[in-house]
């Protein structure tokens, strides 16, 4: 039975010992698999790590504690409840915890939340979060004086110090890990990038840098689609050589062009910034939807997705906008956005039109729910959020069936497009990243492009256009910032900034 009145110290060890047998078995995993095991530096790193885990949460949490027992036993309530959660998605979907996950998690929604769901996840939280919540918040803590506060402080920060030059020939190995083991050591692979994710975000401009000033350099009626995938791999697409028939109708679509592209980031923010700006940069710059929308170009903006930086136009329409006017089965998944499209093209008094259509089409774990039933071609699909528990050939299917689906939606956009008869027209197709489904244990997608595998990175770049319109180069591989300067062609925008060679047209 564990008493009900503890020293301060003993709490501390008990907490940091709890801590690092309930949540670190992934982070220990990786230590395992990346060291040599038989070799005196593989055993060095193991045992120094387990300790220094152990020293170090003892460390923080006996400061925090000492200080004051109300806020310790707050902290570590919140600690235990949110390391639990963490170690689930870690466990389920082989996810990382670093700022571009935080990144993630911050700007997901309500709706795309709840599809993670499940009865493992509940289990996880009351047998590693709230039980452990429950001993904390009744144990009472015997405080130490000041002076051997300080004394157990001093001692331990030397400790820590020692430990630490005295593996300074593993330095190496752990700065080449360092984005991997500082995701998955808890609870800091969260609270020190949730620091930095704000501290980054903060750093970021608060206005947009305004671009130089563009012109039109004819009066040719033009338009083009830029629709934006969402978690979808080329390969896939059977138009990439995939096996199975995933792309029936555009294989058959006369003016249609795939290209080998790589995605900027391995999540949605970081990639679709990527595809708006008109450069690789940190800095905030104006993104081609507002650039083109202030320089007198008509520019539509439809989503059922999030997580685009701050698009500044009239025109910006949520799924929820465009239901009402809407009919059919169809109205419940991404055909929404095509709803009243072509009329809208025709209702603008401007020559250059630039219509952005922002999916969700393929975004996991729910696959099985991103198509109408109809689309559901591959069978058996897995229906459950906990990927693990499907095979991989259920989980394939279910997403296969939505890169049919996607290929249902870009067949939809062209033939909207072949009615334009008065205008130059062009679809360009851009995933905003790839997917993992079950190879080399991983799900869904988010790693650090560093170390993510190919299935998350490359994407299709897909082009579809109107008879009279332009030519394209000889392109072989395309990367996202090619969208920007290939729009700006297309449309006939002259601008200081423009790129030709990330431009696809002749």
């Amino acid at each position: 039975m564990l008493k009900n009145n503890l020293k301060i110290t003993h709490f501390v060890l008990l907490m940091s010992f709890l801590n690092f047998l309930f949540f670190h078995l992934p982070f220990y995993t990786f230590v395992f698999n990346n060291v040599d095991c038989k070799s005196v530096n593989g055993i060095t790193i193991i045992i120094s790590t387990i300790i220094l885990m152990l020293v170090v949460n003892y460390l923080a949490f006996y400061l925090i504690c000492f200080l004051s027992h109300f806020v310790g036993k707050f902290l570590l309530v919140l600690f235990f409840l949110i390391n639990a959660i963490a170690v689930y998605f870690i466990n389920t979907y082989s996810v990382i915890i670093d700022e571009s996950m935080i990144g993630n998690v911050l700007n997901t929604k309500y709706e795309e939340s709840v599809s993670f769901f499940s009865i493992k996840l509940i289990v996880y939280i009351i047998l590693l979060g709230v039980i452990p919540g429950i001993f904390i918040m009744k144990v009472k803590i015997i405080n130490a004086t000041w002076k051997k506060f300080l004394i157990t402080t001093a001692v331990t920060l030397l400790f820590i110090l020692t430990l630490v030059f005295a593996n300074a020939s593993n330095w190496l190995w752990i700065d080449k890990n360092s984005k991997t083991l500082g995701g998955l050591a808890m609870p800091w692979s969260y609270t020190a990038n949730i620091s930095l994710f704000y501290i980054h975000k903060h750093k970021e401009n608060e206005k947009e840098i305004l671009l130089p000033n563009a012109t039109i350099k004819d009066n040719k009626k033009s338009v083009v689609i830029l629709v934006i995938g969402e978690s979808a791999r080329s390969q896939n697409f059977s138009l990439y050589g995939y096996k199975k028939n995933t792309n029936p109708l555009l294989s058959k679509t006369n003016n249609l062009f795939h290209f080998e592209a790589n995605s900027c980031a391995t999540y949605t923010s970081a990639s679709v910034k990527c595809m708006l700006e008109y450069k690789d940069t940190d800095e905030l710059y104006e993104i081609l939807p507002n650039y083109l929308y202030r320089n007198n170009v008509e520019v539509i903006w439809r989503t059922s997705n999030w997580g685009e930086p701050p698009v500044h136009i009239k025109n910006y329409q949520h799924r929820e906008v465009l239901v009402p006017d809407c009919k059919g089965e169809g109205c419940n998944y991404d055909e929404v956005l095509l709803t009243g499209l072509k009329e809208q093209i025709l209702a603008s008094k401007k020559n250059k039109t630039l219509i952005v259509l922002h999916t969700s089409m393929s975004h996991g774990p729910t696959y099985s729910k991103k198509y109408p039933p109809q689309f559901e071609t591959f069978k058996p699909v897995c229906n459950s959020v906990e990927l693990g528990k499907c095979s991989q050939t259920e989980l394939i299917n279910a997403y296969d069936n939505t890169i049919i689906y996607t290929d249902y939606i870009l067949y939809q956009v062209i033939a909207n497009l072949k009615q334009l008869s008065e205008y130059d027209s062009a679809m360009i197709f851009v995933s905003d990243h790839g997917e993992s489904l079950g190879e080399k244990n991983l799900y869904m997608h988010g790693l650090p492009l560093s170390i993510a595998p190919k299935e998350q990175y490359e994407i299709p770049f897909i082009v579809w256009l109107s008879d009279s319109s332009k030519k394209l180069k000889p392109n072989k591989v395309l990367s996202q910032h090619h969208v920007f300067h290939s729009v700006l062609n297309f449309l006939s925008i002259q601008s200081p900034i423009y790129d030709e060679q990330m431009n696809i047209f002749k």
